[in-house]
């Protein structure tokens, strides 16, 4: 009998033959483990992302979610709430020129980069892409350094999940009450003393009179670091895994680094760190025979989305020259990830200066060790060997 348990290491490991089947043969999926239906196919995925109505987020988006969250962030709510919440932390994003933030990204890229220069055999995560993207988030939302480092550990504790009980553990509350209390000591210093960052500019952010509440500076604060930190981190590592995996892509992108863009949107398609997110139907759907009751919640599984050969030609094959337009690496709709574009210049720049120090790498070990999440895919250690 099939079974698809997202809080399998198994899983964890290669969820892309078990997609497959679900898409093949069970599209509309009751996973007894996970107490949700699993939706696989491209199409179907696109028109939850599209259909709010329908499929809501405002029970929650992460496939365990987190104690209070629901209802308070951008991910967790619904038009017409949603699209509030979102206008305002947009602006709050426009006036903090992307642009701006290029040559200070770059900086901190070549100097994380430096001290691999006589490595002949180092861990991108630890050694390279964790410091770069806690920094990065440090000096776009304008966090106080000296944290760091608890800060990225809370962050991924955040979004991890007991693999047994198959729910959040006491570590991973304990990791977001203290995200919390630490986002609320910013703020208000952040409003006694604003300043030109990312946190000043929502919490002050006004559109026709209205603000965000308290709730909400503080729950989208949250999320943002743990976002920030988590998918940024964890699609880095995962695009370095391409890299090295896949020598004639790399070498193209080492020659060629405006090829680094098209690289990117194939990782993000092939490959990315964030697998499957979670809706609550609102009324009873008919889909592929099956009914879903109103209440019942629906996983999205943009990882098997993504490989559906129903929307991409040879799909399990890493294509640089493909332009897969419409992936799911960053959801959709109204959903679509607000921080893509700094996303996509973060890693660009990223790769581009660790480039300069490492051209040519493999990876060390064939078996990875993966975090324990339901929700995101990413190694928790990838040890890289410099090659000749």
């Amino acid at each position: 009998m099939f079974t698809f348990d997202p809080y399998s290491p198994a899983i964890d490991a290669d969820p892309f033959p078990y997609y497959k089947r679900l898409r093949d043969e069970f599209p509309c999926f009751w996973s007894k483990e996970a107490d949700m239906w699993i939706l696989s196919r491209y199409d179907d995925i696109s028109r939850a992302l599209g259909d709010w109505q329908t499929y809501s987020s405002a029970k929650g988006n992460l496939m365990t979610e987190l104690p209070n969250r629901a209802g308070a962030t951008l991910g967790t709510t619904d038009p017409p709430r949603h699209d509030r919440l979102r206008g305002l932390i947009q602006k709050a994003f426009m006036k903090r020129n992307l642009e701006a933030l290029a040559d200070p990204i770059r900086e901190i890229a070549a100097a994380a980069a430096a001290p691999l220069a006589g490595e002949k055999q180092f861990d991108f995560i630890e050694d390279f892409s964790s410091k770069f993207t806690v920094r990065v988030l440090f000096a776009a939302l304008g966090l106080p350094m000296g944290d760091e480092r608890t800060v990225r550990d809370k962050a991924v504790l955040m979004v991890q999940t007991d693999p047994k009980t198959r729910a959040k553990g006491p570590e991973h509350i304990a990791a977001s009450d203290w995200m919390r209390d630490y986002a609320a000591g910013v703020i208000a210093e952040r409003r006694a003393n604003p300043q030109n960052d990312l946190i000043s500019h929502f919490s002050m952010a006004e559109i026709d009179g209205d603000r965000l509440d308290e709730r909400e500076v503080l729950l989208t604060t949250t999320t943002l670091i743990m976002a920030g930190i988590e998918s940024l981190g964890g699609f880095m590592s995962m695009f370095a895994l391409n890299m090295a995996d896949y020598a004639d892509a790399r070498a193209a992108c080492v020659k060629d680094p405006e090829l680094l863009a098209d690289a990117i949107e194939e990782s993000l398609r092939f490959n990315t760190s964030a697998q499957r997110f979670r809706r609550c139907v609102t009324k009873d759907t008919e889909l592929h025979g099956q009914t879903m009751k109103a209440g019942d919640f629906v996983c999205l599984a943009y990882g098997s989305g993504n490989r559906d050969e129903r929307k991409y030609e040879n799909p399990d094959v890493y294509d640089i020259s493909r332009k897969p337009r419409g992936h799911l690496g960053f959801g959709g709709s109204v959903h679509a990830c607000l921080g893509t574009a700094i996303a996509r210049m973060s890693v660009k720049i990223a790769m581009e200066e660790f480039h300069k120090v490492v051209p040519n790498y493999s990876r060390v070990q064939q078996q990875l060790p993966w975090m324990p999440s339901s929700t995101f895919r990413s190694p928790m250690v990838l040890e890289l060997a410099r090659m000749n």
